[in-house]
């Protein structure tokens, strides 16, 4: 039949075999070529580029300040809806350009000014001493390659708006509420202070709160003041709540705090002080909708789920001789969350 030795698999050469064919070992190519930028050539072109780059953070220091305008210069008190949306465009676009100034103007001096040159560097053992040694050089050389010692222009621009850039968020922050201390403790309620209807402030009867009724309420007084309105409401505001005075449970010396079933919590969620304002009359349960912390009205809104770590303080409620709820004293506990004032 012929012999078809040579167009076997082994000897017809489609397969390798061990030893058979041995290749030339793979050359290493090396870096491309490094190719030149404008600014690396041009002095006018690096100078404009400088520029370029101190303008953007003078565009990051520009948008801090427009943000200072729109927050300090615009009262909430008594703004209108005109003024409202006035300050939110200054704060958004304030914020976007102090941001946006920075984070650009880095990268383009990153790619215009800043050494581009390709590098490679074999690994070495480790030895403490010498490469704290050598880590220093490498910060002294980065520092060096920047240019940041002799561009004075791009350092103090850039200084200028890394300073003002955060205080944006600092003034955010602060507003979100009190600062530790004492200010959580002291409420508006005192003895003898009226429950009244938010936000109308119509004073409440017992008669008027039927069984499985809720009310969002504040202390008389709270509409009238000419400033702080809002933070004080904040600490203040209250749910009542009238339930079966048989499926209440309370703790030794809270027996009086209630009128025939009528119990009367801090608003304020005991997590991070979102507002409490959903009700479920059957379970007799307060669910707190920004991360669904439940609290038992029946065991003194006690926390049976979600993440936070204290029941909901309760306002002792008393009625006045026209028969009217009135506070018997402020809050015994401080409200809201409970980071700094809780042991």
């Amino acid at each position: 039949m012929g012999d078809h030795s040579h167009g076997s698999p082994n000897t017809s050469g489609t397969v390798a075999t061990a030893g058979q064919g041995d290749e030339e070992k793979f050359q290493n190519p090396g870096l491309p070529p490094h190719r030149p930028r404008l600014a690396d050539t041009n002095p006018r072109a690096e100078k404009r580029a400088e520029r370029q780059v101190a303008l953007l953070f003078v565009i990051s220091i520009i948008g801090t300040i427009v943000f200072f305008i729109g927050y300090f210069s615009i009262h909430l008190d008594d703004a209108s809806i005109a003024e409202l949306r006035l300050q939110n465009i200054l704060l958004g676009l304030g914020t976007a350009f102090a941001m946006l100034g920075i984070g650009v103007g880095i990268v383009h001096w990153a790619k215009t000014l800043m050494p581009d040159h390709e590098i490679t560097e074999e690994r070495h053992e480790i030895r403490p001493e010498e490469d704290r040694v050598i880590a220093e050089k490498m910060v002294g050389d980065i520092i060096e390659e920047t240019g940041i010692k002799r561009r004075p222009l791009i350092r103090n621009t850039l200084l200028g708006a890394m300073v003002l850039a955060p205080l944006p968020a600092i003034a955010v922050f602060r507003d979100l509420g009190p600062l530790p201390g004492d200010t959580l403790r002291h409420t508006m309620w005192k003895k003898g202070t009226r429950l009244v209807r938010d936000p109308s402030g119509t004073p409440i009867k017992a008669s008027d709160v039927t069984l499985g009724s809720a009310f969002h309420v504040i202390p008389n007084g709270l509409n009238d003041l000419p400033e702080h309105k809002l933070e004080e409401k904040a600490k203040a505001v209250v749910l009542l709540m009238r339930l079966n005075p048989e499926d209440l449970n309370p703790s030794p010396g809270r027996e009086n705090w209630a009128v025939d079933g009528i119990v009367a919590y801090s608003k304020i969620c005991t997590h991070v002080g979102c507002p409490v304002a959903l009700y479920e009359q059957q379970t007799h349960h307060l669910l707190c909708p920004c991360h669904q912390s439940t609290f038992d009205v029946t065991q003194e809104c006690k926390v049976i789920f979600g993440p936070a770590g204290h029941p909901l303080p309760q306002l002792p409620i008393e009625v006045d001789s026209e028969g009217y709820l009135v506070a018997q004293s402020d809050f015994l506990e401080p409200v809201g969350p409970s980071y700094w004032e809780r042991g």
